[in-house]
């Protein structure tokens, strides 16, 4: 587990928050789940400094959408089949799991909506979750992609297009490193 969630990688990613490793560690989560959600952390990590830079004007919370990335798929934890094969059980789970942990619908929501990108109530920070949860593997989902594209183009003014052009380059570029990352996540068991 201490591999999975501090060692040196490559690509280089970020540690998850301490509150985060203290949760798997307190869950004694597989290794695998805590390499993945490190994997997805660091790449909502990428797309929340974009946001910032390239649109200052949209207002992220970008705490809750390093959280809700770190937690995604908590629900994996006790529905550990799902990381090797497929099943949304773990969605409800996980949300359910965080709120009896004291964490904030607003911070729980995550782990339930990871998947749900066309609910008209996802937020923008719920896209960038999801997307995160795509693209760290260079898996491409045009509608997801769309609805965020849409939403960045509305905040800042821009044709479509040019949102299109610029998001496009960012996933690619993030996509560029994803078998290392895959191959990260693989190397630690699904079983602890």
């Amino acid at each position: 587990m201490s591999r999975a969630l501090l060692a040196s990688t490559d690509p280089p990613l970020r540690p998850l928050p301490s509150s985060v490793t203290d949760l798997l560690r307190s869950l004694n989560a597989p290794p695998r789940l805590a390499a993945h959600l490190r994997a997805v952390h660091d790449v909502a990590y990428q797309l929340v400094e974009w946001t910032e830079h390239r649109c200052p004007d949209i207002v992220v919370n970008r705490d809750a959408v390093l959280f809700g990335a770190a937690t995604h798929d908590i629900g994996k934890a006790v529905h550990v089949a799902e990381l090797s094969g497929p099943g949304s059980a773990h969605e409800e789970a996980g949300r359910e799991m965080l709120l009896a942990l004291g964490f904030s619908p607003d911070l729980a929501r995550f782990a339930g909506t990871h998947a749900s990108w066309t609910d008209p109530d996802a937020t923008f920070e719920d896209l960038l979750v999801s997307t995160a949860d795509k693209v760290w593997k260079n898996k491409r989902v045009a509608e997801l992609e769309d609805l965020l594209i849409s939403r960045l183009a509305h905040a800042t003014g821009q044709q479509h297009w040019a949102e299109y052009l610029a998001l496009d380059e960012l996933l690619e570029h993030i996509g560029n490193g994803a078998d290392r990352r895959l191959a990260f996540q693989a190397s630690f068991p699904v079983y602890a």
